[in-house]
């Protein structure tokens, strides 16, 4: 029992070590918090990984990763839980995909995910809504990245 407990921890922290040197480069600051994004394709988790989490490995497919972090008086950071919402496209796409959100829980840390089809070498727009603070309206990020299918 304990063993299986290590790895599903385990597993939890090397999905979200996959995003994080992408995430340290890529976030908004919106407040006092740091909305941090992230795009990869799913053949880079490990298939232990993509199966504890119910991810679909593929070239074709790839995840979005959003975690929002609170700037503490102290200069502390917290994870917070913050919906997100948005969709996904093609520059110029007049009907942008909608993106399905569940949160990923690791210990003190909350991301949330969104699995989706790359489009092969054009650059796809992602149009998020993140509810960083309940009293606030969400913050809206947006990012555009080129992915290519290893074949």
């Amino acid at each position: 029992m304990r063993y299986r407990t290590a790895l599903h921890c385990l597993s939890g922290v090397l999905l979200l070590c996959l995003a994080l040197p992408l995430q340290a480069q890529q976030y908004e600051k919106v407040g006092d918090y740091q909305v941090h994004y992230s795009a990869v394709s799913t053949s880079f988790l490990s298939a232990d990984v993509a199966a504890e989490h119910g991810i679909q490995r593929s070239p074709a497919m790839a995840l979005v990763n959003v975690s929002v972090l609170e700037e503490l008086e102290d200069g502390t950071l917290r994870a917070v839980n913050a919906p997100v919402s948005g969709k996904v496209g093609t520059v110029g796409d007049s009907s942008p995909t909608p993106l399905s959100f569940r949160s990923l829980r690791t210990g003190d840390s909350v991301s949330q995910i969104a699995v989706f089809r790359i489009i092969e070498d054009e650059p796809m727009r992602f149009d998020l809504e993140v509810r960083h603070d309940r009293n606030q309206p969400p913050a809206e990020v947006g990012f555009i990245q080129r992915f290519t299918i290893d074949r």
